[in-house]
């Protein structure tokens, strides 16, 4: 996925801030699978790769059993995000007002977990938003969780 974003971004002249691999906190089981993993819900950080020293880290729910084990289920709109400044921030070059930072497939055909950087450039805080591809119903909401890191001033 991260490759057709980088393509479609250079084939639009935009340079994508898609952030290196995610590091894997931990998970706990929440669902006993008699076949297969149990269903579970994983932490992983994410760092800005436009700003030092901004960690994200994401919760979400990951479908077990023996369609989530092979990687064929599709896993549940459920995610928050809280992101924390782990060090001096500062940010590399100009920032764009909305850019997507992150993104992981969360299913075998289309659904995948972004995260979208937001610069409130008036209060000086980054608003990180995490919201999935795919709704789920009919009322087509989205599901999304909010975090904000606010700038030196």
């Amino acid at each position: 996925m991260r490759l057709i974003a980088a393509l479609l971004a250079g084939l639009l002249g935009a340079t994508p801030a898609l952030a290196d691999e995610s590091t894997r906190i931990g998970s706990v089981s929440t669902t006993f699978r008699l076949l297969g993993r149990n269903d579970r819900i994983v932490v992983d950080r994410y760092d800005d790769p436009r700003v030092d020293g901004v960690s994200c880290y994401m919760s979400r729910a990951e479908t077990g059993g023996v369609k989530g084990s092979l990687g064929l289920a599709t896993d549940p709109n459920r995610f928050s995000i809280a992101c924390r400044a782990t060090g001096k921030v500062t940010l590399k070059g100009d920032i764009p007002d909305n850019e997507v930072v992150f993104d992981e497939s969360m299913s075998f055909f289309f659904k995948e977990v972004r995260v979208s950087r937001l610069f409130d450039r008036e209060k000086r805080v980054l608003v990180y938003l995490v919201w999935s591809t795919m709704s789920v119903g009919t009322d087509g909401s989205a599901f999304n969780s909010v975090t904000a890191v606010p700038l030196e001033r």
